[in-house]
């Protein structure tokens, strides 16, 4: 199988540099030899490719912008670059980066004590212990501050009850990194190891969305936690906010990827199809206008997110301008794989072409890290000093 050639309409491989564009190639490869072969056969049968997960600890990308404990330090926009590549390869594998690394390693890593650091880090990093992150529930989606989950302080213990839902990687995670609200009504967070007496996983089944991941449900029924699992550097909602944030950068890269590989389908298809007069569909100017619109919205894409990117790593981005990058750039993924649908025509629904798992992907993608609308309010807040949604 050829390799991916990439998409670069204004030259923007001339504005990273060698390090960036060599963090990209790398996981570009890992796509196209790994993921690319086998993702629709575990996307049709809805289950998750766990073999992969070693590859991708020794290709350091669990973690990946954080520093020591086994981390490769990328830079934010080497990150972001790999992020694009995986969701070019299929969203729910870079969701499952994206969990491990930005929802679960990042709070160990800035909330955590030492010895939390030390004992999860390395094997999270290494991808011999997977994590994931609750804080959505069965009632609070977009409004995690009226989550339900409690905890309550007993002699050197916590007790935890509560129900999370929509949680990526969950019946499979041997550490979860649990938000809930303490006796004071202030939101702390806790690591629950699999196993804990009173803690459950399910998976949710039946979904038509990120068939190659796992989704899950969690409860806890009197789950007794050490005291020693909570996470001690934080407190209230800027906690998981804070990790959304780490998260919803990269899926702002990742929408790039899902966009490519949609666009780079639906073109070679309309140079190869033919109809009317034995033209390829490519002559027409209906389908002309439609690939223009998505190779457009694809470069304006990727420079937000560089920006952004370049930002971040300067110290100086502000959680509004990552919601402006994952509410754009998941936006323009979304129409650009219906685009591209509307172009295969028929074919465009079958799994001979990644479009239509990808257009299924993305309507995950629009809803999950914050909803578009959300990020609309969160921009509006920004420019006008006022909180619509308060």
């Amino acid at each position: 199988m050829p390799s991916f050639p990439g998409v670069d309409y204004l030259d923007f491989d001339s504005l990273l540099s060698d390090e960036e564009k060599l963090a990209r190639n790398t996981a570009r490869q890992f796509v196209d030899a790994e993921i690319t072969p086998l993702i629709e056969e575990y996307n049709r049968d809805g289950k998750f490719p766990v073999q992969l997960v070693p590859q991708m600890a020794e290709l350091g990308l669990f973690g990946a912008s954080l520093k020591g404990y086994g981390c490769a330090g990328m830079s934010n926009v080497e990150y972001g670059l790999v992020t694009q590549e995986l969701e070019r390869g299929d969203s729910g594998l870079r969701s499952f980066v994206s969990v491990q690394s930005a929802l679960v390693m990042y709070p160990i890593h800035a909330f955590g004590s030492e010895r939390q650091k030390e004992k999860w880090l390395p094997l999270l990093q290494q991808g011999k212990a997977i994590g994931c992150f609750g804080l959505t529930e069965p009632q609070f989606g977009s409004n995690p501050g009226g989550m339900l989950t409690r905890a309550v302080k007993k002699g050197g213990d916590y007790i935890l009850n509560g129900e999370k839902m929509w949680i990526t990687s969950g019946s499979i995670a041997d550490v979860a990194v649990i938000w809930a609200k303490c006796e004071d009504d202030v939101i702390r967070g806790f690591l629950v190891e699999k196993g804990t007496p009173g803690y459950k996983a399910w998976d949710v089944h039946g979904k038509y969305s990120l068939r190659a991941s796992v989704t899950s449900g969690l409860a806890m029924t009197d789950c007794k936690i050490p005291a020693g699992n909570l996470l001690p550097g934080v407190e209230g909602l800027k906690g998981p906010l804070s990790c959304l944030n780490q998260a919803r950068y990269g899926i702002g890269w990742g929408g790039i990827g899902a966009a490519m590989a949609c666009y780079d389908t639906a073109l070679n298809y309309a140079k190869q199809r033919k109809q009317f007069d034995n033209k390829p569909i490519a002559s027409h100017q209906l389908v002309q206008e439609k690939l223009v619109w998505m190779i457009t919205e694809i470069t304006k894409a990727q420079f937000l997110a560089l920006q952004v990117g370049r930002l971040k790593d300067a110290g100086r981005v502000h959680p509004s301008h990552i919601s402006m990058l994952k509410m754009n750039n998941v936006w323009m993924a979304r129409e650009t794989a219906r685009m591209a649908r509307e172009i295969l025509g028929a074919n465009g629904i079958v799994d001979d072409y990644c479009v239509m798992r990808h257009m299924n992907n993305l309507e995950s993608v629009f809803t999950y890290e914050g909803t578009h609308d959300i990020h609309k309010l969160i921009i509006g807040e920004r420019i006008t000093g006022i909180a619509a949604f308060s």
